[in-house]
């Protein structure tokens, strides 16, 4: 098959072997391969989807008008789509990275129901502390779940390295050296002699930290800092342009063992795609 997903001015499609649903009734186009599934959770659970149905209401009831998804994966959207299709999705271990895409996408399409269940699910997993404090800041996720992860970077015998730092943002590396050097006061004071920030009392620490960071109030710290956190961009949904072969933007990779199916290139036009501004 041509690079570009068409063959004699057909554009071909793939079914995808689990969520290509009989008694679905809203159709998605995720790089050439067709997710059939249940219009009910989208609008139920995400108010983006929602008022984008309600703008088109004929949208997605057909192969030939599926709204056409950018900026994610066959593999990613199946992930999340499992959250809804597995039975035994509470009982079922998956990794970080699972339920990092789950996060990303929920956050992406609001999902607040969904991200908090990728909150929930991250929590009981074994995050290193720098990367937990740069993904929940990324995501805006409440900050006081990081206690934990600022106590190990506080009680640690190394100091940060010049790349946990960058990765940190300056705001956070001065607030971490901060909470060390109250911590081995502390600890000084206790009666310890040649104390490190290992040495204090663990209330006394989550006190530094609540201080610090406060991590009780989501607001900014005693010295004026934010926490750096960039919203994520509302998609934007708009038609796709054609290419010069009359055939829709994309690409026709498919997972393994999908089924083929083929529609004339003009009707692929009319696809809805979801994009996302820089």
């Amino acid at each position: 098959m041509p690079a570009n997903g068409s063959h004699n001015g057909v554009s071909l499609v793939h079914h995808h072997p689990d969520y290509y649903l009989k008694d679905g009734n809203i159709t998605f186009l995720v790089d050439g391969t067709l997710f059939r599934v249940h219009k009910h959770f989208f609008e139920r659970e995400s108010q983006f989807f929602a008022e984008e149905f309600a703008k088109a209401p004929q949208k997605g009831t057909s192969d030939s008008s599926a709204y056409r998804l950018y900026n994610v994966t066959i593999a990613d959207f199946s992930k999340f789509l499992w959250v809804w299709y597995s039975p035994s999705y509470r009982r079922e271990r998956k990794d970080k990275d699972h339920w990092l895409t789950i996060l990303q996408l929920s956050t992406n399409w609001q999902f607040p129901d969904m991200k908090k269940l990728a909150v929930d699910e991250l929590q009981k997993l074994d995050i290193e502390p720098v990367e937990k404090i740069v993904t929940y800041d990324r995501y805006n996720i409440d900050r006081s779940l990081l206690l934990p992860a600022f106590k190990l970077l506080c009680k640690r015998a190394s100091r940060m390295s010049a790349e946990e730092g960058e990765q940190l943002k300056m705001p956070i590396v001065l607030g971490i050296h901060e909470a060390r050097e109250r911590a081995i006061r502390s600890a000084a004071e206790s009666g310890c002699l040649s104390p490190t920030s290992a040495d204090a009392d663990d209330e006394e620490l989550e006190r530094i930290l609540n201080d610090v960071f406060t991590l009780n109030s989501h607001a900014t710290n005693r010295q004026g800092l934010q926490s750096q956190v960039t919203p994520n961009p509302v998609p934007i949904i708009k038609t796709p342009k054609p290419n010069l072969n009359g055939t829709a933007n994309g690409n026709g990779s498919s997972a393994p063992g999908s089924v083929s199916r083929g529609f004339p290139s003009e009707t692929v036009v009319g696809l809805i795609e979801i994009v996302y501004p820089e």
